[in-house]
């Protein structure tokens, strides 16, 4: 798997009954959200939180490192959640303090290509800020198209290229983009740790890996890092006012496995053993922020 993102589970395809269809706009959807909102609110005990972040593939192992817990519970009994199917990520939403900041951590997300549909990948992120959120982290794996960008590098996204050929707004919306990942958090990011490098990240939508000829593609149009998420949640946020911070925690050399196998697990363990150290960045940042 060349962009460095975890597989589906077996036979885990997620099927849509006819009683459950996803919002037909992005004022559904937001709707949606604000009524989730209010139920995640209810069972921190809060009146807001300050700031939320999604943990992507093999990056729960963050959240013990991010700030101090306060409860946790099936993000899947708030309305509109589903349970994500791909290895690497838990259904788990979790209440934090970041010193005087409450903070909402989602442990795991949704993918286009689990079988949903792009406006409910932007679910989480669409909850956390109807909750107040106006600090967006996103993170994620992601298959490394730099030789100099080794596995085991958090790269901090500057911005991105989606090519789902989808987005998590229906109607209307015309979202200004040119700086979708916020300056301001990226200074702020760097000055907790001066060595890392930025980059542009690319979206697929998966769950097939890259061929050759498509990764150097990827490599001619400037992109950087390549994965299955981030881009889309950064829409949506960015759509209701809210700051983007997104980090893409490399798994594997992308280019690399163009020669010799990808190893899924392999990718995996590095990630979870990069995990703490990522939590530890986005602690700094949010205390900061």
């Amino acid at each position: 798997m060349r962009s460095g993102t975890i597989p589906l589970h077996s036979g885990s395809i997620r099927l849509v009954s006819e009683t459950e269809q996803p919002p037909r706009t992005t004022d559904e959807a937001k709707a949606l959200a604000a009524t989730a909102a209010k139920e995640l609110l209810a069972r921190a005990g809060a009146d807001h939180f300050d700031a939320m972040v999604v943990l992507g593939s093999g990056l729960t192992g963050a959240a013990d490192t991010l700030g101090s817990a306060d409860i946790e519970f099936d993000s899947t009994e708030l309305p509109g959640f589903h349970p994500p199917t791909a290895d690497g990520h838990s259904p788990k939403v979790r209440s934090m303090w970041v010193g005087e900041k409450r903070v909402a951590v989602f442990m795991g997300r949704v993918h286009v290509y689990e079988g949903y549909e792009a406006i409910e990948t932007a679910h989480a992120v669409r909850t956390g800020i109807a909750a107040g959120a106006r600090t967006v982290v996103l993170t994620g794996s992601a298959g490394s198209l730099r030789a100099d960008i080794a596995p085991g590098q958090p790269v901090v996204v500057r911005d991105h290229i989606n090519l789902t050929s989808t987005s998590p707004l229906k109607g209307a919306s015309f979202v200004d983009l040119s700086e979708a990942y916020s300056p301001r958090l990226r200074q702020i990011v760097h000055d907790a740790d001066a060595t890392l490098a930025e980059g542009v990240y690319v979206a697929t939508i998966g769950p097939q890996l890259q061929t050759p000829a498509e990764l150097q593609v990827l490599g001619q149009a400037g992109a950087d890092v390549v994965g299955r998420s981030i881009a889309l949640e950064t829409i949506a946020a960015v759509e209701m006012g809210a700051e983007v911070l997104a980090l893409a925690m490399v798994s594997n050399d992308a280019l690399g496995a163009v020669f010799h196998p990808f190893e899924s697990e392999r990718a995996l363990e590095v990630v979870e053993q990069r995990a703490p150290r990522l939590g530890s960045l986005i602690n700094r940042v949010l205390a900061t922020v």
